[in-house]
């Protein structure tokens, strides 16, 4: 895996970006998407308000995922057909990397 601080969002933005492009077709989709990146935001010390609002750091962001990822690897969880707990928050993640760019250069 790589070890970069972007290096766990490259890997999810991969794999889970294209699930924003449901969003025009599933409305219900675009609220929990928010509801979970607003639990992100809320898990990610220390939190930082920008005069935008909330501000998001990619490293902060990489740990998140890397927590999340193991803990998903823990209880042997695989993808569903459709949305559940962990597709959403991976889903939001992408949506947090695409409002925030974290992963432009």
């Amino acid at each position: 895996m790589n070890v970069s601080p972007g290096g766990p969002l490259i890997d999810v933005a991969a794999t889970y970006m294209p699930r924003l492009s449901e969003f025009s077709f599933e409305p219900g989709l675009v609220a929990a998407v928010d509801q979970h990146a607003a639990a992100v935001c809320d898990a990610l010390i220390p939190a930082q308000r920008g005069p935008q609002g909330r501000t998001v750091g990619r490293e902060e962001l990489a740990d998140y995922v890397l927590g999340f990822t193991d803990w998903l690897s823990e209880v042997d969880w695989t993808e569903p057909v459709g949305h559940d707990f962990a597709t959403l928050r991976l889903t939001a993640v992408c949506w947090l990397i695409r409002e925030h760019d974290l992963l432009g250069v």
